[in-house]
């Protein structure tokens, strides 16, 4: 069963190619390395309130953000920051993202 990936970032974000790697990765891991994941590019705050960004990178799968954790209304052009065994993460770590997959296939 194929899952809708979608990376979204802002433009110069130092850590939307890490976060393009990671999900790479991950789709890898769990047998789906043909999944196309759609990029999205965030230009405004208007736009980055109507798509509910949590900031750069964020990984949408089927839609939902797995890793949302911010209160509501923190929407914006920033960048995002993901807990780890190493501390903070501008990524969601392979395992994470294996886990959110796994979760929606």
């Amino acid at each position: 069963m194929l899952v809708q990936v979608s990376l979204l970032y802002i433009d110069d974000c130092p850590h939307s190619q890490l976060a393009e790697h990671r999900v790479a990765e991950a789709l890898h891991r769990v047998g789906k390395s043909d999944q196309v994941v759609e990029q999205v590019l965030i230009a405004s705050d208007e736009q980055a309130r109507r798509v509910r960004f949590l900031g750069s990178p964020t990984i949408l799968i089927d839609g939902q953000d797995p890793f949302a954790a911010s209160p509501v209304g923190s929407y914006g052009l920033s960048c995002r920051l993901y807990p780890s065994e190493d501390g903070l993460t501008g990524s969601p770590t392979v395992e994470a993202l294996v886990l959110a997959v796994t979760a929606h296939a």
